[in-house]
């Protein structure tokens, strides 16, 4: 007797029963108390999220159920609402069952890089990680549209992606009528959203352009992030058919429908640290030698700038951000200025920092504006003609490190955008009736050039550089790279770049045709002067790790370092009309300074030698910047704003002894001449006095009625 097999449509319905179930049970055993409160929120709250690990963990059927969500999920989103509905998992506020709710999958195990995603993964749900770089406005998109013709009759078309489709005509049989009315009120929307992810710089190669993918966002997951946020988007691939000028083109789009969006708040999570990478880090931190290690690993085909280096990795590890109880913001993130003459390898340090920082953006402020900077509302065909928020360099580099090269090439306009990113650490935006503030959590390495050309010894560094005062001093340090020619450092520089250089040779021409007596070994044993110790690698592993893990607090000892220090320098204005040596800036940069030394040890503690380690560092800082040789004493103003306190005293002697000679003469001429008589005895020398009239002149505070007199305005 021949067997019978069961119909199609029998097995089929069995199938689904059985998926039904498969999700029933999954959902009740570990889901429960998210339904009761789904249950409870909906319709306000409207999505589930199941994490995806959950589900390969449901033994042998949940294997089957994440292979099968990877391959047609579709179809499994369907049928988890199909089982929410059925089994009667979720009931609306009438008491009936509903499965109108949005299923989200998070934690997928594997994330494909946008630059490899490839028509295989089309329909397929796939995990991509980077940084948002434009977002458009939350605008309703409809979802179902119900026409009516001129009989009254109701036709329903459902709508998706990209192009509004309406139908052929009326769908009630025997009328007509093709031409149909549009019925917004009886037609359902919903929220939808349009970004654009970019990779994360950090992970590309010399000479690659960062690859972006535009993702479609819709219902609750609509204005929940902005640009500059790291995100893991989780969704279907689809591609949508290429049109130009009216005719279908061969080549598909692809976008992302989004399912989930999860936020990476962890700083530097796409570092991946497996054990042994732990084991190595802490065994690392362990070592005496730490420091040394870490500054000979920062650029060491650069000879010497060990100071500039030490201060260099501070602002790697960085400080700790602190919210207070009155929602004020203390930044963590250690700002450092590199000012020097020409061929010193400033662009060098900035572009090798990129290479171990976790993460970090480079740029050049002579071609780089306001906008590409910071942000700005741009109107392109990406928000369908509206207007959308682009992120620039340092809300992409948030959580880590902008090197900013050329600073003193920035336009004026240019650089006034920095200010509120530096000590703020956001961007506020209002352009284009767009009205945002974005995250600018990052660490500034600067590099500038001086004016003149080369550092003048005898001038503040505030007439060197074509900077504001308000700007240098954002800057927790400044160091000033002078070139000055020194027989034994010039010697020592000279061997170290042509070594390195010959070896470079040596390298080159054993690969094009091996030289005899050249191995491995011999080679490992001629790069040593410029092999770092840590490898890079490594390096960037340390310091996120760090930064994760080590929260260090100050002991007695060394806040007694810090404010013994501080108090030291403030005392030696006390009491008399002396200049200011420094401000409460210096010292907040202090903590941050020796915060950013303990993580370098992976300490939960700011010991004593932290503290002196830093003061060191800023003492230095303060006599190459801040110091008054003719006071013998720090003066902050040298930096803060260029007008140091015997300028000062200068200007306001000069206009008095000006009012007095009017007062004297009932003339509002003054001879120059009888004011330089005035003034000289009075200890100012003749060059100040002269320089600072034409400053008066040049500025509108003066004006020349005749040769040789002046007059105030």
């Amino acid at each position: 007797m021949k067997r019978k097999e069961p119909a199609p449509d029998t097995e089929a319905d069995a199938e689904v029963i059985d998926r039904d179930a498969d999700w029933s049970r999954f959902l009740k055993s570990r889901y429960r108390k998210q339904l009761s409160e789904l249950a409870r929120e909906y319709p306000y709250r409207r999505s589930i999220e199941i994490d995806y690990r959950e589900l390969e963990s449901y033994g042998k059927t949940g294997l089957r159920m994440a292979d099968e969500l990877l391959e047609n999920p579709g179809k499994v989103i369907e049928d988890v609402r199909n089982a929410i509905r059925n089994h009667q998992l979720i009931k609306g506020k009438d008491g009936k069952p509903t499965g109108d709710v949005n299923v989200r999958f998070i934690n997928l195990p594997r994330k494909i890089g946008i630059r490899h995603i490839r028509s295989d993964h089309i329909n397929k749900f796939i995990s991509v990680e980077g940084i948002l770089r434009k977002t458009t406005e939350v605008r309703p998109r409809i979802v179902q549209a119900v026409f009516r013709c001129p009989a009254g009759h109701i036709t329903i078309k459902e709508q998706g992606y990209g192009r509004f489709r309406e139908p052929d005509g009326c769908a009630t049989e025997g009328c007509t009528f093709k031409k149909l009315e549009l019925m917004p009120r009886r037609s359902r929307f919903i929220d939808s959203q349009k970004i654009r992810i970019q990779e994360s710089p950090e992970g590309l190669r010399g000479g690659e352009q960062p690859q972006t993918l535009d993702v479609d966002v819709t219902d609750d997951l609509t204005g929940k992030v902005a640009p500059g946020d790291r995100v893991v988007i989780n969704g279907i691939l689809r591609s949508v058919q290429r049109v130009t000028h009216g005719e279908k083109n061969t080549v598909f789009d692809i976008y992302l429908e989004c399912n989930s969006i999860e936020i990476a708040e962890k700083e530097f999570e796409e570092v991946q640290i497996d054990e042994k990478d732990e084991e190595t880090i802490l065994a690392l931190s362990r070592d005496p030698q730490i420091y040394r290690k870490i500054v000979h690993s920062i650029a060491p085909t650069i000879y010497g700038n060990e100071d500039v280096k030490e201060a260099i990795a501070l602002q790697l590890f960085g400080g700790i951000a602190k919210e207070m109880p009155d929602g004020s913001h203390l930044r963590g993130d250690i700002h450092v200025l590199l000012i020097g003459d020409p061929g010193i390898a400033k662009s060098q340090l900035l572009r090798y920092v990129v290479k171990l920082s976790p993460r970090a953006i480079y740029t050049s402020g002579q071609s780089s504006t306001s906008a590409g900077l910071t942000a700005t509302a741009v109107k392109d065909e990406f928000g369908d003609g509206r207007w959308t928020l682009e992120a620039g360099a340092l809300v992409l580099a948030d959580m880590g490190i902008a090197a900013v090269d050329e600073m003193d090439k920035m336009q004026k306009e240019d650089r006034s955008a920095l200010h509120e990113a530096m000590e703020q650490q956001s961007i506020s935006v209002a352009k284009a009736g767009i009205t945002a503030t974005l995250k600018s959590r990052c660490a500034l390495l600067g590099a500038a050039n001086p004016k003149l050309g080369r550092f003048d010894d005898y001038l503040p560094i505030h007439d060197q550089i074509n900077m504001p005062g308000s700007l240098l001093s954002r800057f927790d340090l400044i160091f000033k790279m002078s070139d000055k020619p020194d027989h034994t450092r010039d010697s020592a520089i000279a061997s170290h770049i042509l070594k390195a250089h010959s070896i470079g040779e040596t390298i080159a021409q054993h690969r094009h045709s091996p030289i005899p007596g050249v191995d491995d070994k011999y080679i490992e044993e001629q790069l040593k002067p410029v092999t770092p110790e840590i490898d890079p690698g490594l390096f960037r592993k340390y310091v996120a790790y760090a930064r994760r893990t080590c929260f260090p607090r100050l002991t007695e000892e060394a806040r007694e370092a810090l404010s013994a220090y501080y108090m030291q320098l403030r005392d030696l204005a006390a009491g008399s009309d002396k200049p200011v040596p420094i401000t409460a800036r210096q010292l907040e940069a202090l903590v941050r300074l020796a915060e950013a030394s303990a993580r370098i040890r992976l300490s939960q503690e700011i010991a004593r030698e932290d503290a002196e380690r830093v003061i060191k560092i800023v003492d230095a800082c303060l006599r190459e910047v801040a110091y008054d040789p003719k006071t013998g004493t720090f003066e902050i103003d040298r930096v803060s704003s260029g007008i140091t306190k015997g300028r000062r005293d200068l200007i306001r002697t000069i206009k008095q002894t000006i009012r007095q000679i009017q007062k004297d003469t009932g003339n509002d001429r003054v001879a120059v001449a009888e004011l330089m008589d005035i003034l000289v005895p009075q200890g100012f020398s003749r060059e100040e006095i002269k320089a600072q009239i034409e400053l008066f002149l040049r500025e509108g505070e003066a004006m020349e009625p005749k040769s040789g007199f002046m007059k105030l305005i």
